[in-house]
């Protein structure tokens, strides 16, 4: 071999030991890694306190997220049972003092059966003379009344439908995606709908057509401790909803058991506002007169209204009526609301039959087990005894005889 070639051979040979011995030294570089690493993890780990201040946050974020998770969750829950009444549903007591012997035993029987032991009272009317058919509980009927709550549409529907601001399928825009006819808004009770009426039309002819129709007066004719209500004279501040308010829930506004079944029996005979009569023996009920207190001109109206009623206890806020009676044609509106712990519950109804009509108010005072839907189920109930008892077969109603009906003022 020549030197030349001995001494390529040579530098082979140590560029290759070179080679291993370098890759050698990576890899104790790395096993010495990789134990420094694993001693690292036995170690405790010390943040600085900005990574502190990071985490805590994050831990609140994460808290404040999971805390309105639950609230959304139970969002429903805590909206419906958040206010606190203290005012009782339930009285034994509510029938001591009645007058009954001028009163139609059948219809008093079914009115004490609906209401049970419920604090409340209920009103029945023959509507075609204003004669009252039965009162149960007569002091809280008598007494100043309530905010009549939802009932107060049924007010500011017809005078609304009276002004020609709307038919019963006028659309009103209630948001940027919503609008409802009347027809609607009676069977729902939507508020902004009539809250929208309340102020197009303003708190004078509010109130003009209110007192028209029977509200801040005396519903009744003789009726001893019968009491008037209260209809403001000036529209309420702004600050509790204004006219608005007024119409949509009767803010401001009390109203009777008798001032409701008045206007409901003057809607369910045709316009005819009779003054309500209590009989209080069987020859009082023998001399009985209709008196009539105003003709009211809603007669074109009436079926405007009509098919919001119908629609209340069909799919509406009083369809709780068919879960006891569905046989005939009820109409009817609830209304719901509360004031100083105490929470209001009225229906006010009528049964549209071919033998006659009779109409049936729920009032009801109490804490949560009172409210709109249940009036409207104990008013069920009462139809539901007296269609058992064949009361719309025998008890006809016979349309009154104008030519002995007396037409007198307002008591004062």
């Amino acid at each position: 071999m020549s030197y030349k070639g001995s001494a390529l051979v040579r530098l082979v040979v140590f560029f290759l030991l070179s080679l291993l011995l370098t890759e050698s030294g990576i890899a104790a570089t790395i096993n010495t890694r990789s134990l420094t690493s694993r001693k690292s993890k036995s170690q405790t780990v010390s943040e600085s306190q900005r990574a502190k201040k990071r985490i805590n946050r994050l831990a609140r974020s994460r808290a404040s997220r999971s805390r309105k998770a639950r609230i959304v969750r139970a969002g429903h829950r805590r909206r419906r049972y958040y206010e606190r009444f203290t005012a009782s549903s339930f009285r034994e007591d509510a029938i001591e003092g009645d007058v009954t012997a001028g009163e139609d035993p059948v219809v008093r029987q079914a009115a004490l059966d609906a209401l049970g032991n419920m604090n409340g009272t209920v009103l029945a009317v023959e509507p075609t003379s204003g004669r009252i058919l039965a009162m149960v509980n007569q002091k809280m009927a008598l007494s100043s009344g309530a905010q009549p709550c939802s009932t107060i549409k049924l007010s500011v529907a017809l005078a609304a439908l009276n002004e020609g601001l709307i038919t019963k399928d006028t659309e009103i825009r209630l948001g940027r995606r919503s609008r409802m006819n009347l027809t609607d808004a009676l069977a729902h009770s939507n508020n902004s709908y009539f809250e929208s009426l309340g102020r197009q039309l303003g708190f004078q002819k509010v109130s003009y057509y209110a007192h028209q129709y029977g509200l801040g007066e005396l519903a009744g004719y003789g009726i001893p401790d019968e009491q008037l209500g209260a209809y403001p004279t000036h529209e309420i501040p702004s600050k509790l909803g204004g006219v608005g308010k007024m119409c949509s829930f009767g803010e401001g506004v009390s109203m009777t058991p008798l001032q409701l079944g008045a206007l409901v029996s003057a809607i369910a005979n045709g316009g005819t506002l009779y003054y309500l009569q209590h009989p209080t023996t069987a020859e009082e009920v023998a001399a009985f007169q209709p008196r009539v207190k105003r003709n009211l001109e809603i007669a074109s109206l009436i079926p405007e209204i009509s098919d919001g009623m119908l629609g209340a206890v069909t799919y509406g806020t009083a369809r709780s009526v068919k879960v006891n009676f569905n046989e005939e044609e009820i109409l009817g509106k609830t209304g719901t609301c509360s004031r100083a712990g105490t929470r209001y519950g009225w229906f006010a109804s009528y049964a549209n039959t071919d033998i006659g009509r009779v109409v049936v108010v729920v009032f009801l005072q109490g804490g949560r087990p009172t409210y709109g839907p249940k009036a409207a189920e104990i008013a069920g109930r009462m139809y539901r005894d007296l269609y058992d008892h064949n009361f719309f077969v025998t008890k006809t109603i016979p349309p009154a005889d104008t030519a002995d009906v007396k037409t007198v003022s307002t008591p004062q």
